[in-house]
C-alpha cells in the first residue's frame, strides 16, 4: 500500500510540476492568441506591414547629382541593405541582437534571461521587436499598457519576419532610428556626423552610431563626447566577443577620438539656401496645389520623399557663394571706413541740402520694425501697437551677424534693426544660355540672418544695364556698331513734357561724333537718348517683353537709362538671348520631380522665343565686348583678374550710387550681379566707390576666375561662335577721327553713369 500510495503521490507531484512549468508558456500562448485577434488593441493590417508609414525627406538634387538640400518633418532618406558598411551590420548584430539571423522575431533565450535577471542584462528585445515598436506602437502610460504593448510587439515582430528578409528588417530599423540633431535614419546620421555615406562608414564610425541606439539622448556625441566615446568602445568590445573584431585591432582603435565631421542640415544652412527657399515657398507650393495625387490628396514635401532634380550645379553654386563672400566682406569694410563715421550711418543724405534725412531714416526703420518676425508674433499674440513699439526699446540678449562670425551681444531690437541695415546686400544669378538652365543662385550675403532674396524676389533700378535693350532696337533696324552719333544733349518731348538727360562721361568728349559701340562701352547717356528718340519707349518695352522681362515697364523715355525696377534673375535671362544666337529660353531651375519610388511625376522644358536673328545677336555681343575692352568694364583686364578671354558685358549704376550692377556674358554662362543697400537711402556717397564696376563687377570676376580654373567644369574661355551665314553688318570700325588718332584709346573710364 505504501508503495502504491507513494506512486500516486509522485504522479500527483509530477502532474503539478508540469502544470507549473507549462502554465507560463500556455499563458503566454493564450495571450499571444488573444492579441493576434486584437483583444489588447488593434494590430496593423497586412497592407500596413507591407507599407509601413515612414516620413521621408524630399531631396533637392543638383544637376551634377549632389543632394544640396532637404525638406522634412523628419530628416530621413531611406537606403537599402546593400548600401550599408559591413562594419555597421556586424556592430549592430553584436550589440543589439546576437542571434538576429537565427530567431523568428522573438529571441526566447534572451527573453528568459531578461525575466530571470529582471532586465539587468538587457530587455531581451530583438531588432525586429525594436522595429515593431518604432513603426506601430504608441508610448504606454501604465504598467498594464506596457505589458499590452510588449505582447503586440511580439505579434508584429513575428509577422514582420514573415513579410521581410533579415536584410530588409535591418534596413528598415536603421532607416527609422532617430540619431538626434536632425539625423533621422542612417543616411542622414552618416552625413551629419561624419560627412560620409552609410557604405563608407569605417569601423569606429559605425560603432559610435550603433552605440547611440541604446539611448541616443545619453550617447549624444555633440553633448556628451566622453560618454559616447566610452559607449563606442563598448560596442567594439562586443564585436570582439562575437568574433567580428580581433582584440589587437580593438586595442589599436579604442584610443582614437570620435573623429566627428559635423555637417548640420537645416533650411538655414548648406549651399543654395536662397534658391531652396524660393523652390519650397514658391515653386513647390504652387506645383503641389496644381498636381494632386491619384486619390485626390496633396503631396506633402515634408513627408512624401519626393526627389526634385534641379538645374543648379553644386560646383558653380559654391564658386558663386565664395565669390560673393570674398567681395562683400571687403566691400563692407570699405563702406564702413568711408561712411561709418557719419552720424546717420548707414543712412545717407541723398541730395545736398536735404533736411529730411532723420525723417526718412525713422520711416525706414519703422517699416522694417513692422515687417519683422518679432512684430508679427506679438501682433498674432494680441499685443497692442503701443506695447509692441515699447518692446523694441527693451535691451535683450541676441546673437547677431558679422563678417567675422556671429557673436552674442545685448541691444534693443530697434538698434538691431539699424545694425543690420548697415550691411550691403547682393543678388547673383548664372544661367546657361543654350538651355535656360539656372546654374547658380545667390540671394544675399547670409540666409540665416538676411532671408530676403535679392536674386529672384527683390527688384531694383537697373541703370545702364538696360541700355543694350535700347541699342538692340537700332541693330535690328540695320544700324552698324560703327554708326556715328553726335555726343550732344538730346531733348525728347513726351506726354507734354521735355526730358533732357545729362552725361557723366568726361566733358571733353561732348560735342564729338562717337560710334554707338563706343557710346555703349562708355555708357554715354546722350547717345542712348538719341536712339530712344528714334524708336520710342513703346518699342523698347516690346523688345524687353520678348526678352522675358515681366516687371512693370512704363513706356517713358527715361527707361532708356534704366529707371525700371527689375530682378537680377530677369536681367540675366534677357542677356542670355544675345549669347544664344538671338533666341530667348525661359529660365528654369527644375527639370523633373519624382516620387519616392522613382516614378516621374513632372518634367519641365523651357519655352523658347526668337527675339532677333543670329547675325543681330552676334553684333550685339561684339558691341558688348567693347565694354570690357575699353569701356566701363575694363577693370576685368587688369589685376586681380587679368582676363584675356572674350567677355561681353555691361555695368550699371543708378542715381546717387544706390545700385551697382554688372552683367557678364561668355559662350557658356551668362551671369549678373546687383549690389546695394536694403534701401536706396543706404549707399556710397563717393561715386568712385559706388559705381557698378566697383560694387558688382568684382563678384562676377571672382566667380569666373574660380569657374575657369576648375578643371572639372570645362567652361569655355573661347570666343563666341560666328553666324553660319556671312555677316553683312560692319563690325571693324575705323578710328574715330580723320587723323587716325582715337581720343578714347588711352582713356580708362572711372566714372559710371547716373540716371537723371
Amino acid at each position: 500500500m505504501t508503495n502504491k500510495s507513494s506512486q500516486i503521490n509522485f504522479k500527483k507531484y509530477l502532474r503539478w510540476f508540469w502544470i507549473l512549468v507549462l502554465c507560463p508558456f500556455v499563458f503566454i500562448f493564450l495571450l499571444l492568441f488573444l492579441a493576434s485577434f486584437g483583444v489588447f488593441g488593434k494590430l496593423p493590417e497586412t497592407i500596413q506591414l507591407e507599407n509601413p508609414i515612414s516620413n521621408t525627406a524630399t531631396e533637392v538634387i543638383s544637376s551634377d547629382g549632389k543632394v544640396i538640400g532637404k525638406f522634412y518633418s523628419e530628416n530621413r532618406t531611406n537606403v537599402t541593405f546593400n548600401h550599408f558598411s559591413p562594419y555597421l551590420v556586424d556592430a549592430l548584430v553584436a550589440t543589439e541582437d546576437a542571434r538576429f539571423y537565427s530567431h523568428s522575431g522573438i529571441d526566447f533565450k534572451a527573453l528568459v534571461r531578461a525575466i530571470v535577471g529582471r532586465g539587468k542584462d538587457g530587455g531581451g528585445s530583438t531588432l525586429t521587436q525594436q522595429l515593431a515598436k518604432m513603426l506601430f506602437s504608441d508610448r504606454p502610460s501604465s504598467k498594464l499598457e506596457r505589458l499590452s504593448q510588449k505582447i503586440k510587439e511580439w505579434i508584429i515582430a513575428t509577422r514582420l519576419e514573415k513579410k521581410y528578409t533579415k536584410e530588409e528588417i535591418m534596413a528598415m530599423y536603421l532607416n527609422k532610428f532617430d540619431f538626434l540633431n536632425q539625423a533621422v535614419g542612417i543616411q542622414s546620421a552618416a552625413k551629419i556626423y561624419f560627412n560620409t555615406t552609410p557604405d563608407s562608414l569605417n569601423l569606429q564610425q559605425a560603432a559610435m552610431l550603433v552605440g547611440m541606439a541604446k539611448n541616443p539622448a545619453l550617447f549624444n556625441p555633440l553633448r556628451r563626447m566622453d560618454t559616447t566615446l566610452h559607449r563606442r568602445n563598448v560596442v567594439m568590445m562586443q564585436m570582439v566577443n562575437y568574433g567580428f573584431l580581433t582584440k589587437e585591432k580593438y586595442d589599436s582603435l579604442k584610443t582614437l577620438p570620435l573623429g566627428l565631421d559635423y555637417q548640420p542640415e537645416s533650411h538655414n544652412e548648406g549651399i543654395a539656401t536662397y534658391f531652396r527657399e524660393y523652390l519650397r515657398d514658391n515653386f513647390l507650393k504652387k506645383w503641389v496645389e496644381a498636381n494632386p495625387k491619384a486619390d485626390g490628396s496633396k503631396y506633402d514635401i515634408y513627408r512624401d520623399g519626393l526627389k526634385i532634380y534641379t538645374t543648379i550645379d553644386s560646383r558653380l553654386q559654391k564658386h558663386a557663394e565664395q565669390a560673393v563672400m570674398e567681395h562683400m566682406k571687403s566691400l563692407q569694410q570699405k563702406f564702413e571706413k568711408l561712411e561709418g563715421k557719419k552720424k546717420t550711418f548707414p543712412f545717407v543724405r541723398r541730395m545736398e541740402g536735404d533736411k529730411s534725412i532723420d525723417e526718412t531714416m525713422q520711416k525706414t526703420l519703422t517699416t522694417a520694425m513692422k515687417r519683422s518676425e518679432r512684430w508679427r508674433k506679438m501682433k498674432k499674440a494680441g499685443f497692442s501697437e503701443d506695447d509692441m513699439i515699447k518692446s523694441f526699446q527693451v535691451p535683450d540678449t541676441m546673437k547677431v551677424f558679422s563678417w567675422k562670425g556671429d557673436f552674442d551681444t545685448i541691444m534693443t531690437p530697434w538698434d538691431s534693426i539699424r545694425y543690420y541695415k548697415k550691411f550691403l546686400q547682393t543678388g547673383f544669378v548664372s544661367i546657361e544660355p543654350q538651355t535656360g538652365f539656372v546654374k547658380a543662385w545667390v540671394g544675399g550675403i547670409n540666409y540665416k540672418h538676411f532671408q530676403f532674396d535679392h536674386a529672384k524676389v527683390g527688384a531694383r533700378q537697373v541703370g545702364s544695364t538696360f541700355k543694350p535693350i535700347i541699342y538692340s532696337l537700332a541693330i535690328q533696324e540695320g544700324w552698324s556698331p560703327c554708326t556715328k552719333i553726335p555726343n550732344v544733349p538730346v531733348t525728347i518731348h513726351f506726354d507734354d513734357k521735355d526730358w533732357t538727360p545729362h552725361n557723366s562721361t568726361p566733358k571733353k568728349f561732348d560735342g564729338q561724333m562717337m560710334t554707338i559701340k563706343r557710346a555703349l562701352a562708355m555708357s554715354v547717356n546722350y547717345v542712348t537718348a538719341y536712339i530712344m528718340k528714334q524708336f520710342g519707349p513703346e518699342a523698347a518695352v516690346t523688345v524687353a517683353r520678348r526678352l522675358g522681362i515681366t516687371a512693370k515697364l512704363d513706356p517713358y523715355p527715361s527707361i532708356c537709362l534704366g529707371t525700371p525696377d527689375i530682378t537680377v534673375f530677369e536681367m540675366v535671362s534677357a542677356y542670355s538671348a544675345f549669347a544664344n544666337k538671338g533666341t530667348w529660353n525661359e529660365p528654369i531651375f527644375v527639370t523633373r520631380i519624382e516620387d519616392r519610388n522613382g516614378k516621374v511625376l513632372a518634367e519641365f522644358i523651357p519655352k523658347k522665343m526668337e527675339v532677333m536673328d543670329e547675325e543681330k545677336a552676334y553684333v550685339m555681343l561684339e558691341m558688348l565686348k567693347g565694354v570690357t575692352q575699353f569701356g566701363t568694364g575694363v577693370g576685368l583686364r587688369g589685376a586681380p583678374f587679368n582676363f584675356t578671354s572674350p567677355i561681353a558685358g555691361k555695368t550699371g549704376t543708378t542715381q546717387h550710387n544706390a545700385d551697382g550692377w554688372f552683367m557678364g556674358i561668355t559662350p557658356d554662362l551668362v551671369s549678373g550681379c546687383w549690389v546695394g543697400g536694403d534701401d536706396p537711402i543706404i549707399h556710397f556717397v563717393n561715386m568712385e566707390e559706388g559705381q557698378g564696376s566697383k560694387m558688382a563687377l568684382p563678384i562676377w570676376g571672382l566667380y569666373m576666375k574660380k569657374v575657369w580654373t576648375d578643371p572639372k567644369l570645362k567652361i569655355s574661355k573661347g570666343d563666341f561662335q560666328k553666324p553660319s551665314k556671312k555677316i553683312t553688318i560692319e563690325l571693324n570700325c575705323p578710328k574715330e577721327t580723320d587723323d587716325g588718332v582715337d581720343p578714347y584709346d588711352n582713356m580708362t573710364p572711372s566714372i559710371e553713369e547716373d540716371i537723371y
